[in-house]
């Protein structure tokens, strides 16, 4: 390919580069003169990614809406579940709300579905840094020099392209743990003692080995553990894990136990273990770490001709959820970025304002605010709202499957959070 040729170059083949990489073809497809589009990785496909895998039913659909679907092996998702201090509550739907996948597969196939939509793939390449021109930008790879109109960072939490941009590593920021385990008798015990349950039916949920469960019992510390169902090798084991804030809110107390500590006295609570000399060993040099970058409201996330996508720029600060977002905020920068072609004005001024206006950017603008109150001085009364409240377990359910969330569900579970602010 001649580099004259290029309009825009993705830098990163995970789920927000392909996103925006689908969701612009699929905005352009039918132009005269399709932009032509290089997505660029460092690795070659399939590579490892750690990450927990879950992903909301809402990510799927909206690749369905331009013919798309990401086929590979998953565990099926049909409930949510939290513990607390205050009790538990899980709730379960007929159908699934989404899957837990291993990231090995699905960013291959991801990738694959890029591939045969005739976008030009080049893997094996990383990108050093880029300046700009006066027709876009210049970027410097290891395999020479590239040009193009836009460059496109999808490049993940250790974004070179937001380096290059001169931008911090971020005001919200966050370390996780995770490891796969078989599961355990702790595991089906789970909703038995719940507490502030009025619905057999909701109680019974938290029984299946189909639901995402949340654990907030630790206040020592921002954050959670998690416990989701996930196949590895064709085997059903459970991905368990701690996520914490650790870096730059200062509303939040950011000392505590590190996070492979947290997740070692876990897997010795449940007996469960993963270390060569016995069941209940913890060997932690098996645990897979890894980072998370938060979406901060004031940190820009574009410059001309350059702008960021997914965790490069930010994700839920709360529970760190990124594989769902990372689709989503390219199904919001695909289509402004071909109007942004069309219209020849590569500024992205007002790629902030647009996406901040998104379904996803209003998502996250709604989760950055409620961070105070999740993990801050507030935390019981929202403690006892997550595990009380019916409304809100509904509607989260609608939610996360990318269904119609039903009013009335929506409307009691706004009062249920106001009573539960304000002590009513």
């Amino acid at each position: 390919m001649s580099t004259s040729d290029v309009d825009v170059i993705i830098a990163g083949g995970g789920p927000s580069g392909c996103a925006t990489a689908l969701f612009l073809w699929a905005e352009t497809r039918m132009l005269a003169r399709p932009p032509r589009v290089l997505l660029l990785d460092k690795a070659e496909f399939p590579r490892e990614k750690i990450c927990a895998g879950a992903l909301g039913g809402r990510a799927d659909r909206a690749l369905a809406s331009i013919g798309v679907e990401v086929r590979c092996p998953g565990a099926d998702v049909r409930g949510l579940g939290v513990v607390t201090g205050a009790g538990e509550l899980a709730a379960r739907h007929p159908r699934p709300i989404g899957r837990v996948v291993r990231r090995r597969e699905f960013d291959a196939a991801f990738l694959d579905e890029v591939r045969a939509r005739g976008i030009e793939v080049r893997t094996g390449i990383a990108l050093e840094g880029y300046t700009r021109t006066s027709r876009g930008v210049r970027v410097a790879t290891s395999a020479g020099e590239l040009t193009a109109r836009v460059l496109v960072g999808a490049d993940g939490v250790g974004s070179r392209v937001r380096r290059a941009m001169g931008l911090p590593r971020g005001a919200l920021y966050a370390q996780a743990v995770e490891i796969d385990t078989p599961w355990c008798e702790a595991d089906d015990a789970l909703g038995r003692t719940a507490e502030g349950v009025s619905s057999r039916r909701w109680r019974a949920a938290s029984q299946a080995r189909d639901v995402l469960w949340f654990d907030l019992r630790d206040r020592r510390y921002p954050g959670y553990g998690w416990s989701f169902p996930t196949i590895v090798g064709g085997e059903s084991l459970v991905c368990r894990g701690v996520y914490r804030m650790t870096h730059g809110v200062s509303a939040l107390d950011d000392s505590g136990p590190d996070v492979s500590r947290l997740l070692a006295d876990e897997l010795t609570r449940l007996g469960v273990g993963n270390g060569p000399n016995g069941k209940t060993a913890v060997d932690l040099t098996t645990f897979k770490r890894f980072a998370e970058r938060g979406l901060a409201a004031h940190e820009p996330t574009a410059q001309e001709s350059v702008m960021l996508v997914g965790e490069a720029a930010g994700i839920d600060p709360v529970l760190g959820e990124g594989l769902a977002q990372a689709i989503l905020s390219g199904k919001a920068a695909g289509p402004y970025l071909a109007q942004a072609l069309v219209r020849g004005d590569v500024t992205f001024r007002d790629w902030p304002r647009e996406f901040a206006r998104s379904r996803v950017g209003l998502d996250l603008a709604l989760r950055r605010r409620a961070l105070p109150f999740v993990y801050g001085s507030a935390r019981p009364r929202m403690e006892s709202l997550v595990t009380r409240s019916e409304s809100l377990a509904r509607a989260g359910l609608h939610y996360f499957a990318g269904e119609h969330v039903p009013r009335g569900a929506l409307v009691r579970a706004t009062l249920d959070g106001v009573r539960a602010l304000t002590g009513i």
